[in-house]
Order: C-alpha cells, then sequence, then structure tokens
C-alpha cells in the first residue's frame, strides 16, 4: 500500500500541480516526507517552518490581530499560513500546521494534542481543527499532524478532479 505522501505527489505531478507547507509543530515534518521521494522536485516548491510567532508575522504575513485575538493555534492563524506560504512560493496548493505537539504548553483552549490546519487552493483559505490523543505523545502528534496535512491536500485535489 502507497503511503500518503506517495499518493499526493503522484496526484500533484499527474495534475502539473506544485505542492508547499508552512509547518509549526511538526517542523517541517512534511516537506522531509515529501522531499524524500525522488523526483519530488518537480512539485514540491518548498516550505517554511515557522516556529516563532515573528516568522509567522514577518514571513509567512500572519496577521498581529489574529495572533492577539485567536492565538497561533487557531484555525484563523492556519488560514493565514497557508495563504501566506502559497504567496510567497507560488505553489498551486499549500497547506499549514500549528498546534500543540507536547508533552506541555497545552491550556484549557487548547490541550495537548490540539492541532489547526490551513490549506489554500485556486483563491480559498479553508481551515480545520483535530483533537489528537495526548497518549501519542509528541513524535506520536507530529506524525499524525504531518499524515492530516497531506491527506487534507489530497482530499482537495482529488475533489477538484471529480468537479472537472
Amino acid at each position: 500500500m502507497k503511503k500518503t505522501e506517495e499518493l499526493l505527489l503522484e496526484k500533484l505531478t499527474s495534475e502539473k500541480m506544485t505542492f508547499a507547507a508552512a509547518e509549526s509543530c511538526t517542523g517541517g515534518l512534511i516537506c522531509q516526507r515529501l522531499t524524500a521521494i525522488p523526483g519530488s522536485s518537480s512539485a514540491v516548491m518548498g516550505g517554511v517552518v515557522s516556529y516563532a510567532v515573528g516568522v509567522k508575522e514577518n514571513v509567512l504575513g500572519v496577521k498581529r490581530e489574529t495572533v492577539e485575538r485567536d492565538g497561533v493555534v487557531s484555525e484563523q492563524c492556519a488560514r493565514e499560513m497557508a495563504c501566506g506560504v502559497q504567496k510567497l512560493t507560488g505553489a498551486d496548493i499549500a497547506v499549514s500546521v500549528t498546534g500543540i505537539a507536547g508533552p506541555g504548553g497545552g491550556s484549557a483552549k487548547a490541550p495537548v494534542g490540539t492541532v489547526c490546519f490551513g490549506a489554500a487552493f485556486r483563491g480559498v483559505g479553508k481551515s480545520y481543527t483535530k483533537h489528537f490523543p495526548k497518549e501519542l505523545g509528541r513524535e506520536g502528534i507530529r506524525d499524525a499532524a504531518a499524515e492530516f496535512a497531506m491527506r487534507l491536500a489530497l482530499d482537495i485535489l482529488e475533489n477538484a478532479s471529480s468537479e472537472k
């Protein structure tokens, strides 16, 4: 059975589309998994590891008001991150991940395992929140978040293909 990154890369290649990612809690894991595949340079434009708030704001264009009002672990921040990396790289589709992988850092509003995702495609930004079990541990949450983000991109592309 093929891995999600292989399926995503095949879809991107067959559709002649490009991809980018803005990653916070996954720390570049999405781009690492994709670029481990030979030939990925035909579709992967790049990524930004935006762990610091300043990078989210100054590189990806996340609004300071968003950070102050909603926080960095929010759907609005994730949506702005995805749109920002898409604009920065010129990719056809972009995803973003921002969350709390733990073991510390959680709050009542956003406990460990809370991850927000953004996607930008054809001028539309979308966002989602998932709550992964903290029992997965830091690496498990990061892996699950990277997997979800790539599956999200793949689902968006497959739905766009079926609408043709």
